[in-house]
C-alpha cells in the first residue's frame, strides 16, 4: 500500500522528522522553510545533513524546491559502509552525529564513519559527551560496541578536528526497556577537559573550577585533562569540559561547557559543574540530551511496553513534538503518568516530581540486515 507524503511545516525537528521517516520508510514533505524570514530556505548544515544521509543510504531521492522553502525526502535503505563527511563549520559534529547513531544500528551492515569539523561548540552535543552520555543508553536496548575516537579536536570558529566513529552492531530491533524505579543515587562523577592552541594550564584550571562546585555530592570525581598540541589541535584556540555523573544500575547525567572569547576557565568549569547537578536534581533516568533517543528507540521495539522515570523538566515541548510526530508516523500513542512516591522506602525526603512514559513498542523489524 503507497501512503500519501506526511506534511510537515517549519524547520523545527528537521533532523528528528528525516530519522523518523528514515526509519519507518515514509515519504514527507516539509514546506514553509523559514519562508518568513531574510534567508528563507534551508540552511548549509540542513544541506550537508541531506547529503550524509545519501551517503548511508541507498536508493534515497531528495527533491528541494528553487527556493528551498520545501523539499520532498523519499528514503531508501539504510546500507552504512565507510564514509567520509566534512561537516559545516555553522554546526558541530554532534549535530550530525546525534541521529546518525539512531539510524546505523538499523542498517545492512556496519557504519564506519569519518567526520571533520568542530568537535565541541556548545550548543550542540560534544563528541566526548556522546561517547560517555549516549553510548550507554544505547547499550541498554542492546546496541553495543561503539567506538569513537577523536583524530584531531577542532574549536570554533574555523575549526578543523576529525572524528572516527565505527559502529558495528547491526540488529533487528532494540530490546524493550523497564526502567521505571525510583532513580539509584550517584555514585561516581566523570569528565573530560580539554584545550586547543592555549595553554596547558587552561585544563587544569577548568578542572579547579567544576571540582570547586561538585565537592557537596561527596561523590568520587575524576575529570581526565586533554591537551590538544600541533597538528591534533584543529584551527582555533578553544577549551570546554564534558561532565557526566553515573549511578551503579548504569545510567547517566551529563552536562558540557565551552569557553567563548574573553571567557576564563574557571568560569566554564564551575558552569559545567552547576549544570550537571541541575540535570541530576531533575530525577528520573535520563538527562534532556537523551530523552529523544530513549523514546525513539522505544518505539521501534518489538510489542511490548516498555516503561522509563523521567524527571518532569525533562517532558518539555521538543518531546511534546516528537510524541507528535511518532504518532502521526506509526500511529503510536505515549502514555505519561506521574510517578508514585508512596512505593519508596524513604518517605521523609521529598524528591522532584517525575514521570513514568509507557510506551508500546511498534514492532519494528530491520529491514537492511543482511539474512545470515
Amino acid at each position: 500500500m503507497v501512503h500519501a507524503p506526511l506534511v510537515y511545516t517549519g524547520n523545527a525537528d528537521f533532523r528528528i522528522r528525516l530519522v523518523l521517516a528514515t526509519l519507518a520508510g515514509r515519504t514527507i514533505k516539509i514546506e514553509k522553510i523559514r519562508s518568513d524570514s531574510m534567508e528563507p530556505g534551508l540552511k548549509d548544515y540542513e544541506v550537508s545533513f541531506l547529503r550524509l544521509l545519501e551517503s548511508i543510504t541507498n536508493g534515497t531521492v531528495i527533491e528541494i524546491s528553487y527556493t528551498g522553502t520545501t523539499i520532498i525526502y523519499k528514503p531508501g535503505l539504510i546500507v552504512n559502509g565507510t564514509v567520509t563527511h566534512n561537516c559545516p563549520l555553522s554546526r558541530g559534529v554532534g549535530y550530525f552525529l546525534e541521529p546518525i547513531l539512531l539510524l546505523a544500528p538499523f542498517g545492512k551492515a556496519a557504519l564506519n564513519l569519518t567526520m571533520k569539523g568542530i568537535t565541541s561548540n556548545g550548543f550542540d552535543l560534544g563528541v566526548d559527551t556522546i561517547r560517555t552520555a549516549l553510548f550507554p543508553v544505547y547499550n541498554k536496548f542492546g546496541i553495543m560496541r561503539q567506538e569513537l575516537r577523536v583524530i584531531k579536536r577542532g574549536s570554533p570558529p574555523l575549526g578543523g578536528g576529525e572524528i572516527n566513529i565505527f559502529l558495528p552492531h547491526v540488529l533487528l530491533q532494540p530490546q524493550t526497556l523497564h526502567a521505571a524505579v525510583k532513580s539509584p543515587p550517584i555514585s561516581k562523577i566523570r569528565g573530560v577537559a580539554f584545550s586547543t592552541r592555549v595553554s596547558p594550564a587552561s585544563v587544569n584550571r577548568i578542572i579547579d573550577g567544576a571540582r570547586s562546585v561538585l565537592a557537596v555530592t561527596g561523590c568520587e570525581t575524576y575529570i581526565y585533562s586533554e591537551v590538544a598540541r600541533g597538528e591534533d589541535s584543529g584551527m582555533s584556540p578553544g577549551f570546554g569540559v564534558s561532565l557526566v555523573a553515573e549511578t551503579k544500575t548504569g545510567w547517566c547525567f551529563t552536562a558540557e561547557d565551552v569557553g567563548g572569547a574573553g571567557e576564563i576557565p574557571e568560569d566554564v568549569g564551575e558552569r559545567a559543574a552547576r549544570a550537571l547537578l541541575e540535570e541530576v536534581s531533575m530525577g528520573g533516568m535520563v538527562s534532556r540530551c537523551q530523552a529523544k533517543a530513549v523514546l525513539i528507540l522505544m518505539v521501534l521495539g518489538k510489542e511490548d511496553v516498555g516503561r522509563v522515570l523521567v524527571g518532569r523538566d525533562v517532558v518539555d515541548e521538543s518531546i511534546v513534538r516528537l510524541l507528535r510526530d511518532i504518532k502521526l508516523m506509526w500511529g503510536t500513542e505515549v502514555r505519561i503518568k506521574p510517578y508514585d512516591s508512596s512505593t519508596d522506602d524513604d518517605l521523609d525526603e521529598q524528591g522532584p516530581e517525575q514521570y513514568v512514559i509507557s510506551v508500546k513498542g511498534v514492532g519494528f523489524v530491520n529491514a537492511s540486515k543482511k539474512i545470515a
